[in-house]
């Protein structure tokens, strides 16, 4: 493949949608464990509360059920009393403790109560391991929702309780989904798993009519442009602190590929200093955020740099004269850098060491692989390849580097490219032209909750970031 031909394929290269595997992210593929059941009936509000209730139980059921680390026990499987609080907990009497003139009647039809204790909860048909319950109020102008987590495991309210905190928004819509969130990330926090809330997908869109960087929330909401050059921009980075985008972009008019650097907030430019020669692109942070890595034709080939986060004292990181781009250091080990290298005839995955040497090819050279996204625990890589179900179209493989070993996790589904982590090292953004244009897409790496979150215009090359 010629170089303008497969570095063309590097640059427009989309995203990723996932099968039913799972990938053991200790370094294992197996099939789905069972999942933790959650049960989370809606929260009521008193008073001026309730008309921003619907946001809030809406919001925390998403956050916690998009997690990937939970099931969901079904609402309509709740008995007909929900708690507030743990106060509303009572122990049931047993039967044989009644006395002979209550053996009959309402008591013994709901002897555990109906709700009100908690293997009501944990046992059929719900059989939740935890339970999420609460109440919300307007106090001085303040939305605050009082919200409690229980593991049912165990044998009394004050022993079950695993949360038990306020959480504070303005009173309106805003301020319930906020408080929503909030209470959500402190639930999977407890449960080992982490929040998306607050966290971005900077990503590549053409609805202006130019290919600019453009940025949204996780769920597809806020999206809103960046860049605003009127011309090619490509290829989005996030430093690790969520604090500094950086990007490549084609002046047009015979002008060279340069990377340029923006602040967050405030959005504005920075300073990067581009090195010398026709072409520079796919900028990379190193996990401490001081460096970037990136490629660059300077030294008359495409090749591996790593300079200060403004471009300075840029150095090449091996001599190969082989095409060498999309540079990745590894978040755990700085001395890693996976990339991409058509050193052995076609396109393949690579990892070396940051000083150049040991390099090693991680994909066996059959078809092209492109686009390393490492995962935030270090050990695995996703990547797209055209090896397997569809030959000559790219899906998404994730591999644990150690031992090479891999699985396929889209397939059947028009092409898929440019493999993003989210923080939480669960969930996947990507880019798909399955439905005739590209559009971004989020999926769980067990290849369950696919939502497609843009529609306008051609969007692809995510990265998620903080």
């Amino acid at each position: 493949m010629g170089i303008r031909v497969w570095l063309a394929l590097a640059l427009t290269a989309a995203g990723v949608l996932l099968s039913a595997q799972q990938v053991d992210f200790r370094g294992e593929v197996v099939k789905e464990a069972p999942k933790r059941i959650i049960a989370i009936p809606d929260l009521r509000g008193a008073g001026d509360a309730q008309q921003f209730m619907a946001a809030f139980n809406q919001t925390l059921w998403g956050d916690v059920a998009d997690s990937g680390i939970v099931a969901m026990a079904a609402k309509t499987l709740y008995p007909a009393f929900i708690p507030q609080q743990p106060a509303d907990f009572q122990q049931p009497v047993a039967a044989a403790e009644l006395p002979k003139s209550r053996l009959d009647g309402e008591m013994l039809a709901t002897p555990t109560g109906g709700g009100r204790w908690m293997s009501d909860w944990s046992g059929p048909p719900v059989s939740a391991n935890y339970l999420a319950f609460g109440y919300a109020a307007i106090l001085n102008g303040v939305f605050v929702a009082y919200g409690y987590f229980f593991d049912l495991r165990l044998d009394t309210p004050a022993h079950a309780q695993v949360i038990g905190a306020r959480y504070l928004g303005s009173a309106d819509e805003a301020g319930a989904r906020k408080a929503a969130h909030a209470f959500a990330a402190d639930i999977l926090a407890e449960l080992g798993g982490k929040s998306l809330f607050g966290t971005h997908i900077y990503f590549v869109s053409d609805r202006t009519g130019h290919k600019e960087i453009w940025v949204m929330d996780p769920d597809g909401s806020n999206q809103k442009q960046i860049t605003k050059f009127n011309f090619i921009a490509t290829a989005p980075a996030v430093s690790p602190d969520g604090s500094k985008i950086a990007c490549t972009a084609y002046p047009g008019e015979g002008k060279p590929a340069r990377i340029y650097l923006f602040s967050v907030d405030p959005l504005r430019q920075l300073t990067f200093y581009n090195p010398q020669g026709n072409y520079a692109a796919h900028p990379s942070f190193t996990p401490d955020g001081k460096q970037i890595v990136f490629d660059s034709s300077a030294d008359d080939g495409y090749r591996i740099y790593i300079a200060n986060v403004d471009g300075g004292g840029a150095h090449l990181v091996n001599l190969s004269k082989s095409i060498q781009v999309e540079p990745k250091v590894n978040p755990k080990n700085p001395a890693l850098i996976a990339f991409t290298s058509d050193r052995s005839g076609t396109p393949q995955i690579y990892t070396m060491n940051s000083d150049g040497g040991d390099p090693e090819r991680l994909t066996n050279g059959i078809g092209e692989a492109v686009n390393p996204a490492w995962n935030q625990d270090g050990e695995h890589l996703a990547f797209a390849w055209t090896q397997g179900y569809a030959p000559g179209s790219f899906n998404i493989f994730v591999m644990e580097v150690a031992s090479h070993q891999y699985v396929q996790l889209t397939k059947a589904a028009g092409k898929n490219e440019n493999p993003a982590w989210a923080p939480d090292g669960v969930h996947l953004a990507f880019s798909s032209n399955r439905g005739g244009s590209y559009q971004i897409w989020t999926t769980l790496a067990s290849g369950t909750q696919v939502r497609q979150l843009t529609t306008q215009g051609n969007n692809s090359s995510p990265v998620w970031g903080q």
